[in-house]
C-alpha cells in the first residue's frame, strides 16, 4: 500500500474513533508537561482535529450554491485545542525541540532559537505557532506546507506546476471544491484512483464525501491555501479545461478511430478536435506564450505554453486523442499527415478576433508519438524600442551611437531566446528611412517591416547565410543584417563588408560581449581586420518582470544585501547617491495573482552589457588577447556587465534577485575599478521610465 492510501487509511480508523480519540488528543500543556510526553507519533496520534476550510467564494453561480447546500459540513476544530497542540509539539518539558516546528528546523527553515521565542511568545499572547511563523515572516506558506507534508506523510503539489486534467476536473463541480477547498488534477482509470490537493488533507469528511460521488479512490494531497484559491479560480473559469472537457466528451467514440490510419481524415475533421485546437491556441495568444509544446507521454498527452521564457504545464490530454490533434495541425500547416517517422516543419495563421499570428510549426517523431512544437508570431505586434527593450544611461547612449556609424560590425551575443532578433529588430527601426537600402537574411523571418527587404533562409535551395550574403553586396545596400555568422565563411564576407562601407547587423551565440571577439579569431578572421571593422558588441539576456498588479516590497536578507552590493562596487554607491532621503534598501517581488497566473511575474526585460570597440581593445584584438582581458579592459572604460545591470533593475524594483541570478553570473575579477570607472548610471532616471 503507498503512502497516501496508508495515510487515509489510518485516518479513517481514526475518525471512527469517534468522541473518545478526540477527547483524548485534546490534552492541555499542563497534562502534556506532567505526562513527560515529547509528542506524539505523527503517523497515528498527533494529527490535529482538521482545520475548517475558508468560506466559499462569493463569486460561485447560484446554480452552484444551490446544488452545494445539502453537502455535509467541513470539519471544524477549537483554536483552543489547536493552540494547546501546536504549542507542545514545539516546545516539550524536556527542552527539546519536536512536532511540526521540530520539522521545520531539521528543514533548516528556522533556527531552534526562533522556535523556543516563538513558543514563549504563543503561551503569553495565546497566538498559534504556525500564525506568528507565517506573520513575522520566519516561514512563508510554501514552507510551511512543506513541513506539513513532511510531518502528517502527505504529498505536497505545487499545483502552479501541475497542468489542469479535464477529465479529473470533471468529476468534481466546482461548488464541492470551493466548499472544501479541493481541486482534482490527477485521474487514473486503470487504478480507480482520483489525486486531489487539498488544503486540510485531514479533512476525512470531505474524503468520503468526493469517494462517494466520483467512485475513486482519493489520494490526497497538500498544496497551499493561496495555489487553491488561484487554481480553483483559474481552472473552473478559464475556457482553457471547460471547453476542453465539453469537447473531450464527444470524442469518446472518436478514440478507437484514432488507431485506424485510413479513417483518421474523418476523425480530425470532427468538431470536438478541432475545438481542442482552436482552444489550446486561443489560450495560447490570452496567455501571452510564445511557444506551444505539445508533448505525447505513455499514458497522456501534456500540453505546456512558454510564458515569460518559462514553460508551464496547463493541459493534460487523454493519451487517445493524441494522434488526431497532432493530425489537425498537420493539416492546418500543410503537412504530411501519414509522415510520422521524420521530422516536419510548416506555418499557418491563425485569427482571434482583431488579433492575428504566424504559428511557425515543428514535428519531431518520439517513442511514444509525434511531438508538436508551435511558435507564435504575432502579426500586429509592434516593434519596441531601445528604451523599451531595458537599454538605458551610458549603454543606450554608446549603442544609439554605434548603429548610427556609417560602416562596421555590430554585433548581438547571447543564448537562444534571449532577445537577440528583436534587439536588432529595434536598431535597425531606429535607423530605417527612405534615404538608406536595407536588406536582412534571416532563418526565419519573425517580423515584416515596412521598407526593409527581408530574405527567408532556404538552405533546400541553397539559400544559405553565406551566399545570401555574396549575393547582397551585388544589391546596392546601406545596411546589411544577417541573422546568424555560424561559420567562418559568413564571418569573412561580413568582415569584408563593413570594410567596403557596409553597415553590418548579426549575432553570435557567446556568453558575453568580449567572448564573440576570441569567437571571429576563432573562425579564421585575420586580428587586423577585425580590429579595424568591428564597432560594438552587446551582450543580453532577458529577465521576467515583477507583476505590477502583486508587487510588493520587503527588506532583503543582509546576506543578500551584501552580494548585490559586492557585484555592483562603485556603482551601488552611486545609485544610493541618487535615493534622496533614503535610509534602507527595499526589493519588490510579486506574491501571485490571477493577473501572473500565480507566478508573480508579469512581461520581460532586457539585461545588458555593451562593449565598444576602442583603440584599447582594437589592439588587445591584434594581440588575440583572452576574453577576460578585453572584458577587464571594457570594465575599465565604463561597461556596465549584465549582472550588475541586472541588480540595477532589482534596486529599481523591475525585478528580483533570483532572476538575475538565474540568467547571468559575475566572476570577482570581473569588479570594476573604482578609480577608472566611469559613471554609467547617470541619467539613469530619466531613462528608466522607458524601460518600464
Amino acid at each position: 500500500m503507498d503512502i497516501p492510501a496508508q495515510t487515509n487509511t489510518i485516518l479513517r480508523e481514526t475518525d471512527a474513533a469517534g468522541p473518545a480519540y478526540q477527547a483524548q488528543t485534546a490534552l492541555s500543556d499542563t497534562q502534556l508537561a506532567a505526562s513527560g510526553v515529547d509528542s506524539v507519533a505523527p503517523a497515528v496520534a498527533a494529527q490535529p482535529s482538521p482545520v475548517s476550510p475558508p468560506d466559499p467564494a462569493p463569486q460561485v453561480p447560484d446554480e452552484v450554491v444551490e446544488q452545494t447546500e445539502a453537502l455535509p459540513q467541513p470539519v471544524k476544530v477549537q483554536e483552543e485545542t489547536k493552540s494547546t497542540d501546536i504549542a507542545h509539539q514545539s516546545a516539550s518539558s524536556s527542552g527539546t525541540i519536536s512536532g511540526l516546528a521540530g520539522v521545520l528546523v531539521k528543514q533548516g527553515v528556522v533556527s531552534e532559537d526562533i522556535v523556543k521565542e516563538v513558543v514563549g511568545e504563543s503561551i503569553t499572547t495565546g497566538k498559534q505557532v504556525e500564525e506568528i511563523l507565517l506573520q513575522r515572516g520566519y516561514v512563508n506558506d510554501v514552507q510551511m506546507a512543506h513541513a506539513k507534508a513532511e510531518y502528517y506523510h502527505i504529498p505536497y503539489v505545487n499545483l502552479s506546476e501541475v497542468g489542469a486534467a479535464p477529465e479529473a476536473l470533471n468529476q468534481v463541480p466546482e461548488g464541492v471544491a470551493r466548499r472544501y477547498q479541493l481541486l482534482p488534477f490527477s485521474l487514473n482509470k486503470a487504478d480507480k484512483t482520483l489525486s486531489i490537493a487539498m488544503a486540510n488533507p485531514l479533512d476525512l469528511r470531505a474524503v468520503d464525501f468526493v469517494e462517494k460521488k466520483t467512485g475513486y479512490q482519493i489520494i490526497p494531497h497538500l498544496a497551499t491555501e493561496s495555489d487553491l484559491d488561484l487554481a480553483i479560480n483559474e481552472r473552473y473559469a478559464q475556457s482553457l479545461s471547460t471547453e476542453v472537457t465539453e469537447a473531450l466528451k464527444d470524442t469518446t467514440q472518436a478514440n478507437q478511430k484514432v488507431v485506424d490510419v485510413s479513417q483518421l481524415g474523418e476523425v480530425i475533421r470532427e468538431a470536438p478536435i478541432a475545438k481542442i485546437v482552436e482552444t489550446v491556441l486561443t489560450y495560447a495568444m490570452k496567455g501571452r506564450a510564445s511557444d506551444v509544446h505539445i508533448e505525447p507521454q505513455e499514458e497522456k498527452t501534456r500540453i505546456r505554453y512558454r510564458i515569460d521564457g518559462i514553460l508551464h504545464e496547463k493541459l493534460v490530454l487523454p493519451r487517445g486523442v493524441h494522434d488526431a490533434v497532432v493530425s489537425r495541425i498537420k493539416i492546418l500547416a500543410d503537412l504530411k499527415i501519414d509522415e510520422r517517422r521524420l521530422p516536419q516543419d510548416g506555418r499557418f495563421t491563425f485569427k482571434m478576433g482583431e488579433e492575428e499570428v504566424d504559428l511557425r510549426v515543428s514535428t519531431l517523431p518520439t517513442v511514444h508519438g509525434e511531438k508538436v512544437v508551435m511558435r507564435l508570431l504575432k502579426k500586429t505586434q509592434q516593434v519596441p524600442s531601445l528604451s523599451d527593450l531595458g537599454l538605458r544611461a551610458n549603454a543606450l547612449k554608446v549603442f544609439e551611437s554605434s548603429v548610427q556609424v556609417p560602416h562596421g560590425i555590430i554585433l548581438i551575443t547571447g543564448p537562444t531566446g534571449s532577445g537577440k532578433t528583436t534587439t536588432l529588430y529595434s536598431a535597425l527601426h531606429k535607423i530605417n528611412t527612405p534615404k538608406v537600402n536595407i536588406v536582412t537574411l534571416e532563418d526565419p523571418v519573425e517580423y515584416n517591416m515596412p521598407g526593409i527587404n527581408q530574405v527567408q533562409i532556404n538552405n533546400q535551395a541553397g539559400l544559405t547565410f553565406a551566399s545570401g550574403l555574396r549575393s547582397f553586396l551585388r544589391q546596392d545596400p546601406n545596411i546589411i543584417m544577417v541573422g546568424e555568422i555560424r561559420d567562418s565563411e559568413t564571418a569573412d564576407l561580413a568582415v569584408q563588408a563593413s570594410l567596403t562601407g557596409h553597415l553590418v547587423f548579426s549575432t553570435l551565440h557567446t556568453n558575453s560581449a568580449a567572448g564573440a571577439l576570441p569567437r571571429l579569431l576563432d573562425m579564421g578572421a585575420e586580428p587586423y581586420l577585425l580590429a579595424s571593422s568591428m564597432t560594438c558588441v552587446m551582450g543580453q539576456r532577458v529577465v521576467r518582470r515583477v507583476c505590477s498588479h502583486c508587487a510588493t516590497t520587503y527588506v532583503p536578507q543582509k546576506e543578500v544585501l551584501m552580494e548585490v552590493k559586492e557585484a555592483l562596487g562603485p556603482l551601488f554607491d552611486a545609485w544610493m547617491a541618487q535615493q534622496k532621503g533614503a535610509t534602507e534598501v527595499q526589493f519588490s517581488k510579486g506574491v501571485g495573482c490571477e493577473e501572473c497566473s500565480g507566478t508573480g511575474y508579469s512581461g520581460r526585460i532586457g539585461i545588458y552589457e555593451v562593449l565598444s570597440v576602442s583603440e584599447k581593445i582594437g589592439r588587445l584584438i591584434m594581440e588575440r588577447a583572452s576574453d577576460s582581458d578585453i572584458q577587464r579592459q571594457g570594465i575599465s572604460e565604463g561597461m556596465v556587465l549584465m549582472k550588475q545591470d541586472g541588480f540595477l533593475k532589482v534596486l529599481e524594483g523591475i525585478t528580483t534577485v533570483e532572476e538575475v541570478l538565474r540568467v547571468a553570473e559575475i566572476s570577482p575579477q570581473d569588479q570594476p575599478d573604482m578609480d577608472l570607472v566611469q559613471d554609467p548610471i547617470a541619467n539613469t532616471n530619466e531613462q528608466a521610465s522607458g524601460g518600464d
